[in-house]
């Protein structure tokens, strides 16, 4: 056995179990690795106090013979917009460093229930309002593959953390690709499940969701192992008083037999990489060898999904801006501007047709995965880009927004989708998108879990880039 940060998360909780380890071992040794490697990535912002409490109370319940969780002893990271009791949840700004939760987040609480250990707190964007991992409070986070190309943001913290073994899994969340794009920049895997799959709450919220948030926003699992990831979304999904809007849907399923997979290397909207699209193919080829029937197909109005959501978006920061330039710095408040000159103002006559247009793609789609059960395609359609290219200048935010493109129809459609890498190129990392219908996790997760038998896994990592094993 190699070193106990390295297991899957799987491992950890049966090793703990079974006392081959204890979980004060198992936190040592995380927080070990944090010493070893946050210095060069700044990933871990936060450690929480108690960690070392409740392993030693895991291991007593070990010792009593107690019944245990499924991830009993096992610690796990949180990105600082997640809340967990008695920290502050700093969406990455100094305003918000006294903003204290009272109570964990309906996903901390859950994991807490299966016995797993929160130790550390996660870097992000301000306000988690960007594609790259930077924030005022904290200050740039760095992708373990290359010193200077992105993490990927906004959960960039828990990519960068997870990838280079701080952490074996954590939680983020998702508007605008944010579990997927960091997951994508640091070659692990991420769930972004249907819209109201997993419970949202918070004691620090200053207002309810808007109503993109409402619409778009979910809370997701990221790991470096499918299994993993399998393991947690079972754990996570489900409804919660806190969150009225969560569906009491049944669990994934454990098997799920070959489908027919529409493949698109290449989405309409702009250019894509010779690697990137060839990682596609690839990704297809081994489905197809697993007995998929594999199609390239595009599904049916992407470039207007891409179109609606940025309007939706818009409209609730058309609301809020005046409040983000008091709290965020001034480069990360440029990204948003510049989306406002670029775009309609909307009105109310204009949201009422994009709601209506929302729902119309989202029909079109539901007939889509009638025929085709799975769709492939690539997560970014260029490499992770060299760091604050969003904000080096207009050029650079055009080039982000269109290598993001495939990314947002998801989140305005409220599709699940599974991030996995499928390869390196020139060091760094090449993934994927499987992505399905409306609550049909278990669908994608099977597909992502036969990308990854066929591929392997590229993680953990040592900065830039070393292989541990």
């Amino acid at each position: 056995m190699g070193e106990l940060w390295e297991l899957t998360a799987e491992q950890m909780a049966n090793g703990v179990a079974e006392a081959a380890f204890s979980a004060r071992e198992l936190l040592e040794a995380h927080l070990g690795r944090v010493q070893e490697v946050n210095g060069d990535l700044n990933a871990v912002v936060r450690l929480v106090a108690e960690a070392h409490e409740q392993a030693d109370a895991a291991d007593a319940a070990v010792r009593r013979g107690d019944q245990l969780g499924a991830l009993h002893g096992v610690p796990f990271t949180v990105k600082e917009n997640i809340d967990v009791e008695g920290y502050p949840t700093t969406l990455g700004v100094p305003v918000r460093l006294n903003v204290i939760a009272t109570r964990d987040a309906p996903s901390v609480e859950r994991l807490r229930r299966a016995g797993a250990i929160p130790f550390a707190r996660t870097n992000l964007p301000d306000l988690g309002l960007r594609v790259h991992t930077r924030s005022t409070l904290y200050g740039l986070t760095r992708n373990p593959f290359s010193h200077d190309r992105t993490a990927g943001g906004s959960s960039g913290g828990e990519a960068s953390a997870i990838a280079s073994g701080m952490s074996p899994f954590g939680l983020g969340n998702d508007i605008g690709g944010s579990l997927r794009n960091p997951a994508y920049c640091c070659a692990i895997v991420s769930l972004k499940p249907t819209v109201h799959r997993i419970a949202v709450a918070s004691t620090t919220a200053p207002a309810p969701p808007s109503l993109a948030g409402q619409m778009m926003s979910v809370t997701g699992p990221m790991a470096r192992r499918v299994g993993d990831l399998r393991l947690l979304f079972d754990l996570l999904a489900g409804p919660d008083p806190r969150d009225p809007m969560v569906a009491p849907t049944p669990p994934t399923p454990r098997v799920v037999a070959p489908q027919r997979v529409a493949l698109l290397a290449e989405p309409a909207g702009g250019t894509t990489a010779p690697s990137v699209a060839e990682g596609v193919r690839l990704a297809g080829r081994v489905l197809e060898g697993a007995g998929y029937d594999v199609v390239e197909v595009a599904p049916p109005r992407l470039e207007e999904a891409v179109s609606v959501w940025g309007r939706l978006l818009l409209a609730d920061v058309v609301v809020e801006l005046a409040n983000y330039r008091h709290v965020m710095s001034d480069e990360a408040v440029s990204i948003l501007t510049s989306a406002v000159d670029q775009l309609p103002t909307p009105t109310v006559e204009s949201l009422y047709e994009l709601h209506q247009r929302r729902h119309a793609i989202q029909r079109a789609w539901a007939d889509f995965f009638q025929d085709y059960p799975l769709l492939v395609g690539p997560t970014w359609t260029q490499p992770p880009f060299v760091n604050d290219l969003d904000v080096r200048d207009e050029a650079g935010r055009a080039e982000v927004v269109e290598l993001t493109r495939f990314v947002a129809p998801m989140n305005v459609l409220g599709l699940p989708a599974v991030c996995v890498p499928v390869g390196l190129h020139e060091g760094l990392p090449l993934g994927v998108q499987v992505i399905g219908n409306r609550f049909d996790e278990g669908r994608c997760l099977a597909a992502a879990a036969d990308l990854e038998t066929a591929l392997g896994t590229f993680t953990p990592v040592s900065p830039w880039g070393q292989r541990v094993r």
